[in-house]
């Protein structure tokens, strides 16, 4: 699993596989799931992340939820 925070979108993605997705599914405002061809997760995207998020401990791979 990798974290990448893209501070020019304040969006964090989640990587989940490593391998791209076929398919996206909007869950709820600002959180979209990421399947792949066999309908497997592969990412989430989190947007205005630094609000939803403490991003602090993104470094040390602890983020908590806000």
């Amino acid at each position: 699993m990798k974290l990448r925070y893209f501070a020019d979108t304040d969006s964090l993605y989640i990587d989940l596989a490593g391998h791209p997705s076929v398919d996206s599914r909007q869950v709820t405002p600002g959180v979209v799931l990421d399947f792949d061809a066999a309908g497997a997760l592969v990412g989430i995207d989190i947007d205005r992340a630094s609000v939803q998020l403490d991003l602090s401990g993104l470094g040390s791979g602890a983020c908590r939820w806000s």
